[in-house]
């Protein structure tokens, strides 16, 4: 049974690029790649790139993907709705209340929740699908989120140290 996290405030969720590169588990190299093809891309505030929760996510998917072994070129057609679809539940995959897989060919992606329907998608497919869990990418964010703010403060002061 899964244990429910507390409610994130998710207006306030925003991560650098430091936060994506660690959870992706991708280079600050492929994230400005990224943004330059325009998969996703962040908002700026001065010279930090800043990204939604839903577009960390979204990275997190295309980081496994790619794992996987897809071309970027094949799964920047799919981001756009993947995330659109994303977002709309970001609320209840964040508290942990929802299980989402993607199942892909890298050119046609289907975001479900319910294994009978990911049985017969996987069965009635006539070519290969990867499959990844965007739930448990999504508990992955919000431990790292209820962890980070401890360790930003360390750096941060840390960082006011070093100045004096």
């Amino acid at each position: 049974m899964r244990r429910p996290r507390p409610s994130l405030d998710l207006d306030e969720l925003e991560f650098g690029s430091g936060d994506v590169c660690q959870l992706a588990q991708v280079t600050l190299r492929q994230l400005q790649w990224w943004d330059e093809r325009k998969v996703i891309s962040p908002w700026q505030e001065g010279h930090r790139r800043v990204y939604h929760v839903s577009d960390v996510i979204g990275m997190m998917v295309i980081g496994e993907l790619r794992r996987k072994g897809f071309s970027l070129q094949k799964l920047r057609g799919m981001v756009r709705s993947l995330r659109r679809k994303i977002d709309g539940r970001l609320g209840e995959l964040l508290s942990g209340k929802s299980d989402l897989y993607v199942l892909t060919d890298g050119k046609v992606a289907f975001l479900e929740d319910q294994p009978d329907r990911i049985i017969a998608i996987l069965k009635d497919s006539r070519k290969p699908l990867s499959l990844v869990s965007v739930g448990e990418q999504a508990r992955r964010l919000a431990e790292f989120q209820e962890s980070a703010p401890a360790s930003k403060r360390e750096r941060q002061a840390s960082a006011q140290m070093k100045l004096f």
